[in-house]
């Protein structure tokens, strides 16, 4: 009788026995392929393919459409449509409700059974109202420090003192007669000085040339922007005598007067007058005369 000692030595050998698998072409006898197996090797590539081939499966049913092929499993689009008719019958189910709640109350407005309450509308009315004797009107420690803080803060605000401004003086562009006023309502935004030709034009206060070009109706224009917002405009010139970027003084020559421009019935000069984006009638400023 054999020991187990000789049994496992045995089932070794059998799993360790190499065996020659050969393919051979059937009509030549040519070897066309060769192997070294062993009845151990067979089982472990047997197992891991097996291996795989379940894997393989598992992912292909579980993360594709094909799932949906196989008797059990429900397509996405049923999941998605069933998702949205229950959605859609909770909110019928809620108007239902609702609908159903109207007609109870309506049914009991006709049948005349709905419960009245009784009450006094002059106590109502006196209990709303708030005598002044009865509150406390003064004033708290938190809102006495509050006060106090803005205060301090107020008192020392730059900002404040800061909008202190110096004596700010217009002069006069150029003295003539104006021969169309300044008018809102025509939309006529400026004074038209009657001048001769080449009367020179001077900037009414210091400033910035921030523009100086020439245009097809207004002919040659130049532009100052002063301080405080303010800014004006000169029409109508024969030649500019600065360029966009310029420093100039009050009563500097900038311009001289001409009848440049479409819009144009005679030598004279266009003046606009400008003040934080609001147009302001130079006359109330500035004496022409």
């Amino acid at each position: 009788m054999e020991t187990p000692e000789k049994k496992s030595k045995k089932i070794k050998k059998k799993l360790l026995h190499r065996y020659r698998l050969v393919i051979l072409n059937d009509d030549t006898f040519e070897e066309r392929l060769s192997l070294n197996l062993t009845r151990l090797n067979v089982f472990v590539l047997g197992t891991i393919f097996a291996i795989l081939l379940v894997m393989f499966t598992t992912v292909l049913i579980a993360f594709t459409p094909l799932k949906e092929y196989i008797p059990g499993y429900s397509s996405t689009s049923l999941k998605k449509k069933a998702v949205q008719l229950n959605f859609k019958t909770d909110s019928l189910q809620r108007v239902i409700d609702l609908n159903d709640k109207y007609f109870t109350s309506i049914k009991q407005v006709l049948k005349g059974e709905v419960s009245t309450v009784q009450f006094n509308k002059d106590s109502i009315i006196q209990a709303a109202k708030l005598e002044a004797s009865q509150v406390d009107l003064n004033p708290i420690r938190e809102d006495s420090l509050l006060r106090q803080k803005v205060d301090k803060e107020d008192k020392y605000n730059l900002f404040e003192t800061a909008k202190s401004r110096a004596s700010f003086v217009l002069f006069p562009p150029a003295n003539g007669t104006i021969s169309e006023s300044y008018n809102s309502k025509t939309r006529h935004y400026a004074v038209d000085i009657v001048l001769a030709d080449e009367t020179p034009i001077k900037a009414t206060a210091d400033g910035t040339v921030i523009f100086a070009e020439w245009t097809a109706q207004t002919g040659f224009v130049i532009i100052l922007e002063h301080s405080y917002g303010l800014i004006s405009v000169y029409k109508h010139n024969a030649s500019l005598n600065k360029s966009q970027g310029d420093l100039v003084k009050a009563g500097e020559v900038i311009a001289a007067s001409g009848n440049t421009g479409e819009l144009t019935t005679g030598p004279h000069l266009h003046f606009e007058l400008w003040s934080d984006g609001y147009s302001v009638n130079p006359t109330n400023f500035i004496d022409f005369k």
